[in-house]
């Protein structure tokens, strides 16, 4: 499969990527970290504005109509600039499965929602600045409160423990369809800032000099940094692939896209902290903010061996079915 994004895709993207690349997004995330999350939350009412949170929302519900094809674009985008906030469960999780209503509106406007899922999801991200906060509780939603607060190796996630205490939410969409749009908005993330830490990585291995020469110069160097090149190149068509798939595969589908999604980020970020040696283990190296969410982000939304298992069931499903 091909992907090539059309003239209204690449605008849109291009939009996107000139508003976050002169938002000072790295002041933002590290604002957030620390609690100060009214640059975020003034970054989130801008992009708001630009259609970012009304991508999945019907057109009668207030919203663009669009389709996963717009919001791997997005999330991309979001990840290679470290825009921290619940957006895959605004953007993505909450639109799909709720359908329309209005909470639907709220959020296509720009409010802010999270929820929790156990087990892939059992801590609400950012609850504490949501508008709009679930749990999903035997396979429906109910509104929720934020209790206690948890430590993630990502200080831009801000993680808490929710307290079902409203009514179930009554839903349109599919909880299953819901779960595998968030696990490919995730996706879209880690590509997103896997291509970050490569470009960084890349910058500065051109810039960093070691017994008279530039590191980059280096064959053992330049081998690590095709090795992620390849990686990255590998999971793009299978993130876009998923965001084009079939409603019948479209689970096994995102899991693989999620697989290789996490896979190449992570070995981004490994290949970046050995490239940038000892100051890549510095909080103030703003690479960092990159090198801890990939460490989140691989768990998040379904680990590793959850997705694995699914591919594999589907395979076996699919050959016994042929057979």
């Amino acid at each position: 499969m091909r992907f090539v994004p059309t003239p209204e895709q690449d605008d849109f993207a291009g939009s996107l990527e000139r508003l976050l690349g002169a938002a000072g997004t790295v002041g933002v995330a590290r604002a957030w970290a620390a609690d100060d999350t009214g640059p975020g939350l003034a970054l989130w009412r801008r992009l708001a504005e630009q259609g970012v949170s009304a991508l999945l929302v019907s057109e009668e519900a207030g919203g663009m109509g669009a389709g996963p094809v717009e919001m791997v674009l997005v999330l991309e985008a979001l990840g290679r600039h470290a825009v921290p906030g619940p957006w895959v469960e605004s953007v993505a999780f909450l639109p799909v499965l709720l359908g329309d209503g209005p909470v639907v509106e709220a959020l296509a406007e720009g409010a802010v929602g999270s929820v929790a899922l156990a087990p892939h999801v059992p801590h609400a991200l950012d609850a504490d600045v949501a508008d709009h906060l679930y749990a999903v509780v035997d396979g429906g939603l109910v509104g929720a409160s934020a209790g206690e607060r948890h430590t993630s190796v990502d200080r831009t996630r801000r993680l808490f423990t929710l307290a079902p205490d409203g009514a179930p939410q009554a839903g349109a969409g599919d909880l299953g369809r819901a779960f595998d749009t968030a696990a490919l908005a995730t996706a879209a993330q880690l590509l997103g800032a896997g291509e970050r830490l490569l470009a960084d990585t890349v910058t500065y291995v051109k810039q960093r000099r070691q017994f008279g020469r530039e590191i980059g110069s280096y064959q053992a160097v330049k081998h690590r940094l095709a090795d992620v090149r390849i990686a990255l190149d590998f999971a793009r068509p299978l993130v876009h692939g998923a965001a084009l798939a079939d409603p019948a595969t479209f689970c096994r589908d995102v899991s693989a896209a999620k697989l290789a999604a996490a896979d190449a980020a992570y070995l981004a970020s490994r290949v970046a902290l050995q490239a940038h040696g000892a100051i890549g283990y510095t909080l103030e190296l703003d690479l960092s903010l990159w090198i801890t969410k990939v460490r989140a982000l691989v768990a998040a939304w379904g680990t590793t061996a959850f997705h694995r298992d699914r591919v594999l069931a589907a395979l076996v499903a699919e050959r016994g079915a042929v057979s």
